[in-house]
């Protein structure tokens, strides 16, 4: 089996088992987290469709992600799990994912849905077969190890990179998602920072605007004020096609479980990074 193989065990993330299970019920166990450890309910009722989390190293974001992950502990667990990340690397195709295989980390190997990864394929135009797009690119591995503590490896999931962030790539990558996923137990999980390097009262701010547009389930009103305000977000395409995908699935209730800064956690807020934790549910 073709095994992509982690790049950020040790740097942004623990490297090895133990000591990264601890760092991920430290996040857990954080004030800016939900200051408890998440217990999987089986017959959770299954209403999240989708989530944003942070991507950043855990000591910064992780508490952040902790609430996100935290709430689809209490719904109960997805068969598979479609994981949009931003392209950060300039790597690979403009929307790239990866059909076959296994993600390994120190907590073990995630298998790819290749059929599901395939049906996707099969609803675009856009999206390519193409393994280099992820070789680097910690947007996605970085969201691993929390579903690997909460499920271990019973669960499959397909990695789908942005390099394009346009509204329509989006609307085209959230329709085929709502296509193919529709019948299945899904979750789907938008990788995203927010503004970087900025003044805290700049970046909460700007990002709180943005995050009004996600709430309210409005795609394009979003990727406007993402450039009207200018606005550093890198997965703001992610953020744009679980919106889309979300409408498709009759989401409900959108619900921003915490929103905090890097200047939160290190006390300097002279240049900080913005993240959220967002719940999509029916």
């Amino acid at each position: 089996m073709k095994i992509r193989r982690p790049t950020q065990a040790g740097a942004f993330y623990a490297g090895d088992a133990e000591a990264l299970k601890r760092q991920v019920e430290s996040c857990f166990l954080h004030e800016f987290g939900p200051m408890k450890l998440p217990k999987v309910d089986a017959n959770g009722p299954r209403n999240v469709v989708g989530l944003v989390c942070p991507h950043a190293g855990y000591m910064y974001s992780g508490p952040v992600a902790a609430n996100a992950y935290y709430e689809l502990a209490l719904d109960g667990k997805p068969d598979t799990v479609v994981i949009l990340g931003p392209n950060h690397t300039g790597y690979g195709s403009a929307l790239a994912l990866m059909d076959e295989g296994a993600w390994r980390t120190p907590l073990g190997d995630v298998e790819i849905d290749s059929v599901v990864a395939r049906e996707i394929l099969q609803e675009t135009r856009l999206v390519d077969v193409d393994d280099s797009a992820h070789k680097y690119e910690h947007s996605v591995e970085v969201q691993l190890p929390f579903l690997q503590y909460l499920f271990g490896d019973n669960f499959r999931f397909v990695p789908i990179c942005f390099q394009l962030q346009d509204f329509a790539s989006a609307e085209e990558v959230g329709n085929a998602l709502i296509e193919v996923l529709s019948e299945r137990d899904t979750v789907i999980i938008a990788s995203s920072d927010f503004t970087h390097y900025e003044p805290q009262a700049n970046a909460e701010r700007k990002d709180l605007a943005a995050l009004e547009a996600v709430k309210a389930m409005d795609a394009k009103k979003f990727l406007s004020i993402i450039e009207e305000r200018n606005i550093t977000a890198c997965g703001y395409g992610p953020i744009a096609t679980l919106i889309t995908a979300a409408k498709g699935f009759f989401a409900k209730e959108v619900r921003l479980l915490r929103y905090k800064t890097s200047g939160d956690i290190t006390g300097d807020k002279t240049s900080v990074v913005g993240y959220a934790a967002v719940s999509f549910r029916k």
